[in-house]
């Protein structure tokens, strides 16, 4: 199904930083807390991320990643996720995030 550019414009794709990780053993699926740093205009928001087969909660803290903002937030479990963090399903499940492969400034929306 192809898009408009318009319907691309409406998706709010920021860079931001992993500032905290946290373990979410009460998640159906395994999955960790975080809190992202998008910048002085959005600050920082939670987000819940099915990522814990290939990625640490130390090597997460200050990891680069792509997040959608515009989402309405979402309860999962006893945790509201703000804004979705955005990865590469593989075929077997596991998530790898999309990152910059350069540093960017958190906020910066991809265009």
């Amino acid at each position: 199904m192809a898009i408009t550019w318009d319907d691309f414009e409406k998706v709010e794709l920021c860079s931001g930083t992993i500032v905290k990780a946290e373990s979410f053993p009460e998640a159906r699926k395994p999955a960790y807390k975080l809190w992202v740093d998008l910048g002085e205009t959005l600050g920082i928001k939670k987000s819940s991320a099915q990522i814990t087969t290939l990625y640490s909660l130390e090597e997460l803290i200050g990891k680069q990643v792509l997040c959608v903002t515009n989402f309405p937030p979402r309860q999962v479990g006893s945790f509201m996720s703000e804004v979705l963090v955005t990865g590469f399903v593989m075929e077997g499940g596991d998530v790898v995030l999309a990152v910059p492969d350069k540093k960017v400034e958190n906020g910066v929306r991809l265009a």
